[in-house]
């Protein structure tokens, strides 16, 4: 069962922020660097897993290096806005494993999708699939050249 937290402390948001920088590092580190004995830290991970603020620990695998080397973020305006339209949307583009980002956003455009792939190619191949069976008013890429800032952990005392 999930517990809802109530109260996120200054010590909470310390450990949050750290684990989100390194989250296989051990208890005992992180106890020292929250100034918490190893049993307090304990007691407060539990308490933030269970109430699902830590919803899991992942590596952070370098793409680039396994030959992914084209980032694009698509911009997709539609005609459609039904309930029916976007779920069946959802699923469709979920299905495709080069995007690694998805958004409904408002503003002049609908959805953003983050999407990587090998090349222009593997590009080309990831927009033939989104397009099938889906009519899209506008389909737009945009192109990294760099990534400057790529998933940063949140500063989450700095934040509130």
């Amino acid at each position: 069962m999930i517990e809802k937290i109530t109260k996120i402390d200054a010590i909470d948001l310390r450990i949050l922020t750290r684990l989100q920088r390194d989250s296989a590092i051990s208890q005992r580190d992180l106890a020292d660097q929250v100034g918490l004995s190893q049993n307090a830290c304990w007691r407060r991970l539990r308490r933030l897993n269970e109430s699902g603020l830590i919803r899991g620990s992942r590596a952070d695998v370098d793409l680039t290096a396994l030959g992914f080397d084209l980032t694009v973020f698509v911009m997709i305006r539609t005609r459609h806005h039904s309930k029916e339209w976007a779920d069946n949307f959802r699923k469709h583009v979920e299905r495709l494993p080069e995007v690694i980002d998805f958004y409904r956003i408002g503003g002049d455009w609908d959805y953003l999708i983050k999407v990587v792939t090998r090349g222009m190619s593997g590009y080309d191949g990831f927009y033939q699939k989104l397009i099938t069976n889906f009519d899209l008013a506008t389909v737009t890429g945009f192109f990294s050249m760099e990534a400057i800032i790529d998933n940063r952990p949140a500063d989450l005392a700095r934040l509130r």
